[in-house]
């Protein structure tokens, strides 16, 4: 039986995020954003995309979201004040309103953006080219998507290598630590430019390009479920920006 992430088409995954990020990008109000953050969950489970891994991931980056939030507030100086040394605010009412804001439209793209991993790099480049959008470009949104997982496992096995010679990161003072990590930095960077010279090097000698027109043995086709998803996902991001909009959003 076919779970309703092998049934839908990838261009109606690729419409639901876009339609959450950019219903994310326009709304300011943190309940709406709130909502629509439960919504992108609710979706992704829908398409068991890989939900546990990013929540893991959110855990070690929430010393970053909290000082997100603080950063946010520090340039905010309208609203009650919290945290004042003087004439300087530190932390308004505002200032945690605009942080949570920031996060929570992070999060929404973030979240909505797994969905896509549901599908492989090769019937996302199809559904991109079946939209006529030049074959170059969709390579490239391609090779992106293949990179960041090479760039994640490179810098956690650089990280396992530092722990494994008795280095604790989470002892370390935090200057010391920034110190580290910018040394961690630059080979990994330096590692991934090398990889991309090599695949350039590669799709040159292979004559990428060459040819204008490309043919494709697997091509997509739309059913009546994918044009009713689309409907659907389009009239429920004109409702809540409609809803949002008249209330004074």
């Amino acid at each position: 039986m076919e779970t309703i992430k092998n049934v839908l088409d990838p261009r109606v995954k690729l419409i639901i995020v876009l339609s959450l990020s950019t219903t994310a990008v326009f709304i300011k109000d943190v309940y709406y954003l709130g909502g629509i953050l439960l919504i992108s969950i609710m979706i992704s489970i829908l398409f068991n995309s890989p939900l546990l891994s990013l929540i893991n991931k959110f855990k070690r980056m929430l010393w970053l979201i909290v000082s997100l939030i603080f950063i946010q507030s520090i340039f905010i100086a309208d609203g009650t004040s919290i945290i004042a040394l003087g004439d300087i605010t530190f932390l308004t009412i505002q200032g945690i309103i605009k942080g949570l804001q920031l996060v929570l439209r992070m999060l929404i793209i973030i979240i909505s953006a797994s969905i896509m991993g549901t599908n492989t790099s090769r019937e996302i480049v199809q559904g991109l080219v079946q939209w006529r959008i030049p074959y170059e470009i969709a390579f490239m949104v391609s090779i992106a998507i293949r990179f960041l997982p090479m760039l994640t496992d490179e810098i956690r096995d650089v990280v396992i290598a530092i722990q494994l010679r008795g280095i604790e990161l989470e002892k370390i003072p935090l200057r010391k630590r920034i110190k580290i990590y910018s040394y961690v930095l630059m080979p990994i960077v330096a590692n991934t430019m090398v990889k991309a010279r090599k695949l350039s090097t590669a799709m040159e000698m292979r004559g990428f390009g060459v040819n204008e027109n490309r043919t494709s043995y697997h091509t997509l086709q739309m059913r009546r479920i994918d044009y009713a998803v689309i409907v659907i996902t389009i009239l429920g991001l004109t409702t809540i920006l409609g809803q949002y909009y008249l209330q004074g959003g």
